[in-house]
């Protein structure tokens, strides 16, 4: 059965110095920033990312690719688990997929899988979270 889980979040980028790779100061096209987010409401959790970007000379156009490890509770059940996020812009129109990567859920939300929407409106953050988990709990 598919569930549901709703809140707001906060989100803190932290650009860093990508010296992994041999670029040019002109080349600002390529960025590296990690992602801190605290999840508030049916998700109350904290979580740890990598970001990857890429922007380009065509005003709203760029495209992203991460991976965050979220901890904390779903709907009371406690553990963590894998997001994998991909993101294109093209001219100002978004396309966002996230997907908790299989198998990556432990303790409470081990079988964990499910998709997760991101609004942003007034520069407030909210989420959509549709889940499947095992019933496990005795």
């Amino acid at each position: 059965m598919t569930t549901h889980a709703s809140g707001t979040f906060e989100v803190k980028l932290t650009p860093q110095d990508d010296r992994s790779q041999d670029s040019k100061p002109e080349d600002a096209t390529l960025g590296r920033m990690t992602i801190d987010k605290q999840f508030h409401g049916d998700l109350e959790a904290v979580s740890k990312g990598q970001m990857l970007t890429a922007g380009t000379t065509v005003n709203g156009s760029a495209g992203y690719v991460a991976i965050e490890r979220v901890s904390g509770t779903l709907h009371g059940r406690s553990g963590s688990f894998a997001l994998q996020h991909s993101g294109v812009m093209t001219r100002g129109e978004p396309q966002l997929t996230i997907t908790v990567v299989p198998d990556s859920g432990d303790g409470q939300l081990t079988g964990l899988a499910g998709k997760m929407t991101i609004k942003i409106a007034d520069g407030k953050h909210s989420y959509d979270f549709e889940y499947t988990l095992p019933d496990t709990r005795s």
